[in-house]
């Protein structure tokens, strides 16, 4: 999963990104909203955290600029502006959650976890394959009902694929969906990760087929 972090705090923000490293998550970080905004038209994003003190333009006019363009991906403020009128005017411009600082990591990864399983649970609950199944709220997969046991990054590779099936899913979109602006993954580790999963789902006939010079697709003979 891939996160957005908005803050102009350096020592914050390094110590969010070693805390959401360890815990599975791969996140680019930006200092001002101008660029965030530029970020979000390129890149998909699973959570967004916001800072409402940044440089130029702040966190909320940032956020109410996302919600008139439709961005509907989820948003948490992350703020020391703790009064009862900033939090609810944070919440009705169109962010989802909010947390004030000083805060403990643990309670800020929770909310990230809660805020992405609603969001997908929102949009589909479960994605079906032939005899593949991801159950998104759980990040749990089965093949023919049976337990499919998979590395977060393979989880996320045929997250993308099933998403896509039939179509084709580019080599250069699952590299940037897996990187995060400090850590890129290279083409060789997406073949890597596609060798994986090729082997674990062969035995019911799910074929993840390489077009070639494109990309990988899903097919169920």
């Amino acid at each position: 999963m891939r996160l957005l972090l908005i803050e102009d705090d350096l020592p914050i923000a390094e110590a969010l990104a070693e805390g959401f490293a360890q815990s599975g998550f791969s996140l680019d970080r930006l200092p001002r909203a101008e660029a965030a905004e530029a970020a979000l038209e390129t890149t998909s994003y699973d959570l967004a955290v916001i800072d409402l003190e940044l440089p130029g333009i702040g966190g909320l006019e940032l956020i109410r600029r996302l919600r008139l363009k439709r961005v509907a991906l989820p948003i948490l403020i992350l703020t020391a502006r703790d009064a009862l009128e900033d939090r609810v005017r944070g919440l009705d411009i169109g962010a989802d959650d909010y947390l004030v600082k000083p805060f403990l990591f643990p309670e800020l990864l929770a909310r990230v976890r809660a805020l992405i399983r609603r969001s997908r649970a929102a949009a589909c609950s479960d994605l079906v394959f032939g005899p593949l199944r991801l159950r998104l709220d759980s990040r749990c997969a089965s093949l023919k009902d049976a337990p499919l046991d998979l590395t977060g990054r393979e989880w996320d590779v045929l997250q993308h694929l099933m998403l896509a099936a039939p179509k084709v899913v580019s080599k250069q979109k699952l590299m940037e969906s897996l990187s995060d602006w400090d850590n890129e993954v290279s083409p060789n580790a997406v073949e890597l990760y596609i060798s994986r999963l090729r082997g674990k789902l062969a035995a019911h006939k799910v074929v993840i087929r390489t077009v070639r010079g494109i990309g990988y697709r899903l097919e169920n003979p």
